[in-house]
């Protein structure tokens, strides 16, 4: 339908951001004829295995309890911010405390408040290409720019602080970082965190840096950073992560933030006009959990890590395939058709071969030679079967 001259106009900050991705991919699926057996579908990353019975026996019991049907605290329940404290607090070391936290309706719900904290209309953030397509879609809507800071297969998608400085201009707000990266996978080390860091305390910029896959770094890694233990963090850091992948729960919708409780009280304002309170009922088992399933989620961690080294050994299998970067739940992988728009050899490889992957260009600018593949998605078993799909495969 044609709108009348008279009609009010949408946000053109909203209708020139692309559309969520992940549908449209979804959709190619529909024209795949089963030829070569059941879908694999290493489109998005969702967590296979449900949470453990005691933790799914506490959640029964809290969402038939009334009190998960009325609202809550803005910034989320105190049970679920102290057990959140104390946790970060033993792994990252510094002092962290309750009003450091603020629980939020997933992970991209708490990126979503850090932005609109730091950035308005007319300004710009940095962001880590290729990046997680919601971010930038977020931004757009705000009307804040993105600079694009490339990371290089050669450098293990790994982003330099040096190449990130020559984007600070006066804009320039605050800096993104990923880690352990979507779509990469890639882990920053712990000293590459330190010197972005350093960065934004000198150049005056907020680092927000979203944690949503820390409980798949590698087995034997230490913390991740000691962003923390510096007191100085509270002038300029910001902490996202999401209890979505390590707890099996996305539907549930749980995330938290770190910051310095001054700025804490700034986004109870933002939370409070956009969510009101997080989500009540997974917050008491989550509460449990973060001590309750530690062991469980460990085992996850190594069962991620089997997977990630069957997939290592069917790429293996594909010569003509290059395995970038792997780690938490994703694997990078260069396509072995040139110049050919990764859309293309993501949407030929679902219809012909049954196998969905996101097209690289999803993921920002001159992303074209890749696929990422959410290997998380699918047992060791399954993953065996992708070397099938990917031998022999021409782009029609």
């Amino acid at each position: 339908m044609t709108p009348s001259a008279s009609a009010p106009l949408l946000s053109a900050a909203v209708v020139d951001t692309g559309t969520p991705p992940i549908p449209e991919a979804q959709a190619w699926v529909a024209r795949y004829d089963g030829r070569h057996g059941p879908l694999i579908n290493l489109a998005q990353a969702v967590p296979d295995r449900p949470p453990p019975a005691p933790f799914m026996g506490r959640l029964a019991e809290a969402a038939a309890d009334a009190e998960a049907t009325r609202y809550g605290p803005i910034l989320g329940d105190t049970q679920l911010r102290e057990a959140y404290a104390r946790h970060a607090t033993g792994l990252y070391g510094g002092r962290l405390a309750p009003e450091n936290v603020a629980i939020t309706a997933g992970c991209n719900m708490a990126f979503a408040a850090a932005l609109m904290l730091v950035a308005k209309a007319g300004d710009q953030v940095i962001l880590p290409a290729p990046w997680y397509f919601n971010h930038q879609m977020w931004a757009s809507m705000l009307g804040v720019a993105v600079r694009a800071l490339p990371c290089r297969a050669d450098a293990g998608f790994v982003p330099s602080p040096d190449d990130a400085e020559r984007l600070v201009d006066g804009r320039t707000k605050a800096l993104v970082l990923v880690t352990p990266n979507n779509p990469t996978g890639a882990v920053y080390p712990p000293a590459t965190i330190a010197a972005f860091a350093d960065l934004c305390r000198r150049r005056g910029l907020w680092l927000v840096i979203d944690e949503t896959y820390r409980d798949f770094l590698p087995p034997g890694m230490g913390r991740p950073h000691a962003l923390f233990e510096d007191e100085r963090w509270r002038a300029n850091v910001i902490g996202l992560y999401s209890f979505s992948k390590a707890y099996g729960i996305p539907g549930y919708r749980l995330g938290a933030m770190i910051a310095d409780a001054l700025v804490v009280a700034e986004l109870a304002k933002i939370l409070d006009t956009v969510q009101i309170c997080p989500p009540r009922a997974g917050q008491v088992p989550v509460a449990w959990g973060i001590d309750g399933l530690a062991t469980w989620r460990e085992e996850n961690r190594r069962a991620l890590h089997r997977r990630a080294e069957a997939f290592r050994r069917v790429l293996r299998q594909c010569p003509d395939w290059r395995l970038d970067s792997i780690g938490a739940y994703f694997a990078y992988v260069r396509h072995p058709f040139g110049a050919a728009p990764a859309a293309a050899v993501a949407e030929a490889l679902a219809v012909e071969r049954g196998l969905l992957a996101l097209p690289g260009s999803y993921f920002g600018p001159d992303q074209d030679a890749h696929l990422r593949m959410a290997f998380a998605n699918v047992e060791a078993a399954t993953i065996e079967a992708i070397a099938d799909r990917l031998r022999g495969f021409i782009l029609p």
